[in-house]
């Protein structure tokens, strides 16, 4: 664990897991431990005038939280960095609430996915042209994660939760991210795994849109145990 000096709200944290390149399997010996978490400040903390902050960030570690409520409805839009902390395999702590949270993740999952992870690649690989156009250099790591997207995206969709480690794609995701492919056969593998995305949300199981009273209870349950104890839940 890094020696900084975090904000105190991190101790309040009921989730802290690891994603980024470590949770997709796309991990080198320099890769950095992105580490996300949620919080869930004490009553007193939540109705005091100062007030909580929806989001903690320590950019030199690489260390994330957001606040219970922040998160839950960032997750509810089908965020898929959000979702990412819900499916990561790399689970650093859970308190008991915590556990509750990661048995609550697949309300999240709905039809939404599509425009989120298919929404965001389109755009990202619009700019990615852009910048070939005017002859400035391609952050490839950032292609293969578009791409990346775009794979997750179809799997949610078809009902395989939301796969977090890039499995089979490994080695396409690498040479992509080396730079061994060109601008037009990475967009030849975007346009494929789109088509496969947008297959998968026609053949979906999930619902249009994710159960939002059940995360409704969910936080209220959570903020009724904020006012009953300062102890972490």
């Amino acid at each position: 664990m890094p020696s900084a000096v975090l904000h105190p709200m991190f101790d309040r944290q009921i989730l802290r897991v690891v994603i980024g390149s470590r949770a997709y399997g796309l991990d080198g010996t320099d890769s950095d431990t992105d580490r996300r978490g949620v919080f869930l400040p004490t009553a007193d903390q939540h109705w005091s005038l100062d007030g909580v902050p929806e989001v903690l960030k320590e950019d030199p570690i690489e260390w994330m939280a957001w606040e219970l409520q922040k998160f839950l409805r960032l997750a509810l839009k089908a965020n898929p960095t959000v979702l990412e902390c819900l499916f990561t395999p790399l689970v650093e702590q859970a308190t008991p609430l915590g556990r509750e949270l990661l048995e609550l993740r697949t309300v999240f999952l709905s039809k939404r996915l599509h425009a989120t992870c298919g929404g965001y690649a389109e755009q990202q690989f619009a700019k990615l042209r852009r910048r070939t156009e005017a002859r400035k250099p391609i952050n490839w790591k950032h292609a293969a994660h578009c791409l990346r997207l775009l794979a997750t995206g179809a799997k949610a969709l078809a009902g395989d939760g939301f796969p977090v480690h890039v499995g089979p794609h490994r080695d396409v995701l690498l040479g992509v991210r080396r730079g061994e492919k060109s601008l037009e056969e990475v967009d030849e593998l975007r346009a494929e795994w789109s088509s496969g995305l947008d297959l998968a949300l026609r053949n979906s199981p999930l619902p249009a849109t994710p159960d939002v009273e059940e995360v409704d209870a969910f936080l209220i349950h959570a903020r009724r145990l904020a006012a009953k104890s300062k102890d972490l839940p």
